[in-house]
């Protein structure tokens, strides 16, 4: 009677043993396995490395959005508004990034359309090869960033490249038009922000001059002269007259 006392204290840790046990029994542990083989039909190896090549290009679209659009100086020119007009965080981070978004989509929609009628579609419908529409879809693209760059900025990089005198566009290479383009965007970026920024300068002089000249030295111009230029702002329209000078800059 004494030994199964002291055996019953024991008896659930036992039957978890067990139980442990056998559900170890049960259920095989399973491995993970990395290597290569023959393949029994190419055409299944051809479709793993078009995905991996997809998701490659997919990696790099902020990238490409960036620098083969309108969103570089688009961007910059709204962050130069914001600071010229003093409102360091309105309108904040994700309006400016948001509308600059969708300005560039309204921008390169004729683009955007022009590869997919000519390079898209076609290959969806198996009428070329993968080869033939990255060299249609590059066309429209090309002639885009041609329009916005300047020839100071392409012979820069054409002699960086150490290439010859090309004859027409064809002889540029796509690797030497895109810092050329990236360089013009900014620039123009630099010159239509320095435009708007002169008046809200003049206002901030104006009003740092007549609080100096009545003595109030602690007070600091910036909150003076911010309704003055908000005022401004929302008397010229704007927002109207920076959009609208942003699109047609494009033109």
């Amino acid at each position: 009677m004494r030994a199964v006392l002291h055996v019953l204290p024991a008896l659930p840790l036992l039957l978890l043993a067990a139980a442990a046990a056998a559900a170890e029994a049960a259920i095989p542990t399973p491995t993970l396995s990395l290597g290569l083989s023959a393949a029994d039909d190419p055409a299944r190896t051809s479709v793993v490395l078009q995905i991996f090549l997809l998701m490659t290009v997919l990696s790099l679209a902020p990238a490409l959005l960036i620098l083969l659009t309108s969103f570089t100086r688009i961007v910059i020119v709204l962050s130069l508004i914001r600071r010229a007009l003093g409102t360091m965080q309105l309108p904040s981070n994700q309006i400016v990034i948001g509308l600059a978004l969708f300005l560039t989509a309204f921008i390169m929609t004729p683009v955007w359309q022009k590869v997919n009628q000519e390079a898209l579609q076609p290959y969806l419908e198996k009428k070329i090869s993968g080869a033939a529409a990255l060299e249609r879809a590059a066309v429209p693209l090309r002639e885009f960033m041609f329009r916005q760059t300047r020839e100071k900025d392409l012979a820069l990089f054409v002699d960086i490249a150490g290439l010859e005198r090309p004859r027409g566009r064809d002889d540029i290479p796509t690797g030497v038009l895109i810092p050329a383009f990236v360089i013009s965007e900014v620039k123009t970026a630099f010159e239509i922000g320095l435009l708007l920024y002169v008046p809200f300068l003049i206002v901030d002089m104006v009003v740092a001059a007549v609080l100096l000249s009545m003595g109030m030295m602690m007070l600091p111009p910036v909150m003076v002269s911010l309704p003055f230029k908000l005022l401004l702002f929302v008397l010229a329209d704007g927002w109207y007259l920076l959009v609208g000078s942003l699109v047609k800059s494009f033109a």
